[in-house]
């Protein structure tokens, strides 16, 4: 078992690293400036992200009255932005990948200092669980090295070596589908007991609105054109894993029924969230791509 979980924790560590190895080979450095240089857009972002839906979380959870742990597992998600399949989506949906990216490791980055004091507030103000304690100075380094590093990797790979960022892009796209289906698999496995519990239960439909109002205020409380918006809506749609699970472990000790419950929530959510991107990139396959939305 702990061969397994150590299997596990390398794949969720390789899918995270070429997610944003991928998208910064993606990107350009003039690209990126513009998106940065944008103050209403990450400003929208961050309100989008960091305040309206963990509120929502909230709201959902106590619209369809769930118990303790997927009231929990809920909460969790939703304050936890910055997810890597945010930036995948973009591609998925033949967005603005560059400002997908831009956005996911910002909200990734801003995510792991404010996600222990935003859950925490949730759930004492519910009376739900226990208090949330969490290193945030480890967070950061996490995000850090999992999501900022590879990206700047990409990044500079793409300025200073552009025929070789573009024959190694859709390798690194290649390895992020494949890891990503083992991590969704491992989490089904690990605890599918517990997601087979929750079959039929409102915690699933909960997640599944909960992604759906993400996508919409992520696209709502945006800047730019529609592909821009639609973009930060699948950003905002994926909420990042790490820090939830992070928070599962410390401050829940591993409950068994808390981590079905994310695993369920996760899913649930991630199949509103793909379809939506799948449908815009058929809607878009017909005619141009933004130009920032190129890999190449």
């Amino acid at each position: 078992m702990d061969t397994l979980h150590l299997v596990s924790n390398a794949v969720t560590v390789i899918f995270i690293a070429t997610t944003m190895f991928a998208a910064g080979l993606g990107a350009t450095l003039p690209a990126l400036r513009a998106i940065f240089a944008d103050l209403p857009l990450l400003l929208l972002a961050l309100l989008a992200n960091l305040v309206v839906i963990p509120l929502l979380g909230w709201g959902a959870a106590a619209l369809f009255g769930l118990s303790t742990a997927p009231f929990i597992a809920l909460v969790l998600v939703a304050s936890s932005p910055g997810g890597p399949l945010g930036a995948k989506l973009g591609m998925v949906q033949n967005g603005d990948v560059v400002a997908g990216a831009a956005m996911q490791v910002l909200l990734a980055t801003a995510g792991s200092i404010t996600f222990g004091l935003t859950a925490n507030g949730i759930l004492t103000a519910a009376e739900v669980g226990g208090g949330i304690s969490l290193d945030v100075a480890a967070l950061v380094r996490t995000v850090a090295i999992l999501q900022l590093v590879p990206f700047a990797v990409g990044l500079v790979l793409r300025h200073y070596a552009p025929p070789t960022a573009r024959s190694w892009h859709p390798f690194a796209v290649k390895v992020s589908n494949v890891t990503f289906m083992i991590v969704l698999a491992g989490m089904l496995l690990g605890n599918w007991r517990d997601v087979v519990d929750l079959l039929g239960s409102r915690a699933l439909l909960a997640g599944f609105v909960l992604s759906v109002a993400a996508f919409a205020t992520g696209t709502l409380l945006a800047t730019g054109s529609p592909v821009r918006r639609t973009t930060m809506g699948s950003v905002a749609a994926v909420r990042n894993v790490g820090p939830a699970l992070a928070a599962v472990g410390i401050a829940f000790r591993n409950d068994p029924a808390i981590m079905g419950a994310l695993a369920a929530v996760l899913l649930s959510g991630l199949t509103a969230a793909v379809p939506i991107a799948a449908v815009l990139s058929r809607r878009r396959s017909g005619g141009p791509v933004s130009s920032s939305a190129e890999p190449g």
